[in-house]
């Protein structure tokens, strides 16, 4: 590959596996943020010492998890899989008595074809609650699409938009003319569907536009929802629901004429879904990462709607000087991403925003039409702070990146556990990016949050300076 400067971005698509978490772990976060759900997840014991040993949770605090674990007689087809599926749900509604009971499909249940969704309307009919299929194996799903397969399977039991809502009509004050409201909502012209809202003001008793439902996906703390809720607010947006909502029983409304928008880069397969079979209308936007990121995604919102954002450019310059002394512990710093949670090109995006240099932004898994938004975002960013566009790599095999980190020696790695160690024996600072999973890095107020996950083993390196341990541990790694 030529090194020289490139004015797009170019991606490259190695031959690695997936080098990363197991999929089936998006059960320690979903369980806690839909309170009233329980996750069985189905697989061989391996899967279970992944889930003891992965969340930690204490056998006290009763978490709403279980395995059902596959045996030999299971494999070899000498069960009944349906009877024994029957018996621990049966069991799970007499001590927990969920709302729903979500199946998560494993590796071992896709290679001996288990007929989970064939097999859950029977029993569903049987106990009384609902249960919902997800394949969060990890031959086809990276780390993080674990809760991409759950939410695109939550979005079929989704209650319809009533078609009653959608009649009415919406004036136009300049020409007095009279639009029917289904065929505004029906109509494929995404930008310019509601410009007439920048000619009104909020309703004066809710402080909020008239405009189309507006559902949000993705897997956030209540804190973080509560935060992107009010920013939306204070530009006159109310946002309808989430999915996943905190319980089951409060999914949101979905059908023609919602409008919906995603919050993490690893929902492609839910924005498909909520696309094509739910009818709902895709904005595509950046992510809320970062304030720059947090701002654009507001605006596209706002411009969707017809929507003048008022006071964005100022909230996010009153971020960005509380992150200064980050910032300026950053700057100039080199990162290399090695690829394990799909977040890469987001992060990405906002370091180079900080003054960061980025080698390279390796990622399982990219689908270019749903993160369009936010590579055209980083383009920008890269202009604007005019550095050279990353290099992209889609797969990465891992042999080969850990060439290139010793040849270009970043000042940090964000890694996979598996690498971590390895690195940082031969001198490589490096960071979890299953931090960044877990930790609240959403909206303007939580980017203070990256850059201290960022910068912890920089500020390490520095006390380890003044100590005189970074010339030893260079000298016995040379």
């Amino acid at each position: 590959m030529s090194e020289t400067l490139s004015e797009t971005l170019t991606f490259e698509c190695e031959t690695g596996n997936y080098h990363t978490f197991c999929p089936i772990s998006c059960v320690s976060w979903l369980y806690q943020k839909i309170e009233d759900s329980f996750f069985l997840v189905v697989g061989t014991k391996t899967c279970g010492y992944f889930l003891q040993n992965a969340l930690g949770v204490m056998i006290f605090a009763e978490p709403r998890y279980a395995m059902a674990e596959l045996e030999e007689g299971d494999i070899s087809a000498q069960l009944n899989d349906y009877k024994e599926l029957k018996r621990l749900c049966i069991q799970i509604k007499q001590d927990r008595n969920p709302s729903v009971i979500v199946w998560i499909g494993t590796c071992t249940t896709e290679i001996i074809k288990t007929d989970l969704e064939g097999m859950a309307p029977r029993l569903e009919a049987e106990i009384g609650i609902p249960i919902v299929v997800a394949r969060a194996n990890g031959l086809d799903h990276a780390f993080t699409q674990g809760e991409d397969t759950v939410l695109a399977a939550m979005a079929h039991r989704c209650p319809t938009q009533d078609s009653k809502i959608l009649v009415g009509t919406i004036s136009d004050s300049e020409n007095n003319d009279q639009w029917p409201l289904n065929k505004v909502l029906n109509s494929k012209i995404v930008n310019n569907l509601f410009q007439f809202n920048k000619k009104t003001q909020p309703n004066d008793s809710t402080n909020y536009y008239n405009h189309p439902p507006l559902v949000l996906f993705g897997s956030l703390p209540s804190t973080v929802t509560t935060q992107l809720n009010l920013e939306l607010k204070r530009q006159g947006i109310k946002v309808s629901g989430w999915l996943p909502s905190q319980r089951y029983i409060d999914l949101p409304t979905l059908g023609d004429g919602v409008y919906v928008c995603g919050v993490n880069p690893f929902l492609s397969r839910t924005a498909t879904t909520l696309m094509r079979r739910r009818k709902c209308k895709l904005i595509g936007a950046p992510f809320p990462i970062g304030p720059d990121g947090t701002r654009a995604w507001i605006e596209k919102i706002c411009s969707v709607f017809g929507i003048i954002p008022k006071g964005l450019k100022t909230r996010e310059n009153q971020i960005w000087e509380g992150l200064q002394d980050y910032i300026d512990l950053v700057k100039g710093k080199s990162v290399f991403f090695m690829g394990d949670n799909l977040l890469e090109v987001s992060l990405a995006r906002f370091l180079i925003r900080c003054g960061m240099i980025v080698y390279e932004v390796g990622i399982p898994y990219m689908d270019k039409r749903f993160q369009a938004a936010e590579l055209a975002l980083l383009e920008d960013t890269c202009n604007e702070m005019n550095v050279p566009l990353p290099r992209i790599v889609e797969k990465p095999d891992n042999y080969n990146q850990i060439q290139r980190i010793k040849e270009l020696q970043p000042d940090l790695a964000i890694t996979g556990m598996a690498h971590a160690n390895p690195l940082e024996a031969r001198g490589i600072s490096t960071k979890w990016s299953v931090e960044f999973t877990f930790a609240q890095i959403h909206g303007f107020t939580n980017a203070r949050d990256i850059l201290e996950l960022i910068t912890r083993p920089l500020r390490r390196n520095q006390s380890l300076e003044g100590l005189g341990w970074t010339k030893l541990v260079k000298s016995a790694t040379s």
